[in-house]
């Protein structure tokens, strides 16, 4: 997959348009759209997205995201993109109607003969483009658009807003089935206080993203990959009250089965599902107790 930060001349594309933050099943749904039309139309497919979700040009803000941005092309280029364009959302782009982005943009450079976008999907100054528009103008340019339906799960609609609200509940479960993969947080192995390793169960410490999400607070039964290898692990994401209540949480995994020293390695902690909520245990063996049969749940869920 070629990666380009700026658009030029490509014509004859089948396009995806979206910014695809999670890329869960919705998003995948679009990008399969643009895939399969290209390789049976023997042309090329590309997604047209932005480097930084548009808000943060509108409300000066720094979003929380699903997925990092080099994970989020790993997974396009696993589903057979050959482009992929990351295009500065700023005032020339904010300004201007959907028409003319439509024909400026996207026509001028890329005279497409497929367009794949999702239902909900708006662009142009004021959202004054939507499928509608893409529909009507499929004619004029030569291109032909495919609306993608809502994907649903559970009857309810598949999308980031959604994920994000389950993930920061702990609805791992929930999450993973919307996303269509296990959620993962792929970070460096740091030092901590070592006081795993006292209690009896040695831990990989991880700083959590801080322009991820955060997943809620609690036990969770996960897998780990490390030098090509899966690992069944129990990671507890929180603020330790027994021991520390730290004010920033902390992301602690432990590995069954594994004994290596690890620290400045990077690891992949794919959450699979949550056993218990956070909790303050009176004493230290109170908390090795339940740590025990947190484990012991791991060989039955």
């Amino acid at each position: 997959m070629q990666i380009f930060n700026e658009i030029d001349i490509n014509k004859g594309l089948s396009l995806a348009f979206g910014f695809f933050d999670g890329v869960h099943l919705g998003h995948q749904a679009v990008i399969k759209s643009a895939v399969n039309f290209a390789r049976k139309n023997n042309t090329k497919s590309a997604i047209i997205t932005f480097h930084n979700h548009p808000c943060c040009f509108f409300y000066h803000v720094k979003p929380k995201y699903l997925i990092k941005k080099h994970t989020k092309i790993e997974l396009f280029e696993k589903m057979g993109v050959d482009y992929l364009y990351f295009l500065q959302f700023d005032e020339y782009l904010a300004m201007m109607n959907a028409s003319d982005y439509l024909k400026d943009v996207i026509i001028k450079h890329f005279a497409p003969a497929a367009i794949s976008t999702g239902f909900n999907y708006f662009f142009g100054a004021n959202k004054s483009g939507n499928t509608e528009l893409l529909c009507t103008m499929q004619n004029e340019f030569c291109y032909k658009y495919f609306e993608i339906p809502p994907v649903m799960f559970n009857n309810e609609v598949i999308s980031s807003t959604a994920i994000r609200e389950n993930l920061s509940h702990g609805n791992i479960e929930l999450v993973n089935s919307m996303l269509g993969y296990n959620y993962f947080v792929e970070e460096i192995v740091v030092l901590g206080q070592q006081l795993g390793r006292e209690l009896g169960f040695k831990t990989a410490n991880l700083i959590y993203p801080n322009n991820l999400i955060e997943i809620g607070k609690g036990v969770y039964k996960a897998t780990v990959d490390y030098k090509g290898k899966n690992y069944t692990a129990i990671a507890n994401y929180g603020t330790r009250p027994t021991l520390f209540h730290d004010k920033k949480p902390v992301l602690e995994v432990h590995l069954l089965d594994f004994d290596e020293n690890i620290y400045n390695e990077t690891i992949k902690v794919n959450f699979i599902k949550k056993i218990r909520e956070e909790k303050k245990f009176h004493s230290v063996e109170e908390l090795k107790t339940q740590i025990k049969e947190d484990i012991d749940k791991l060989y039955h869920i």
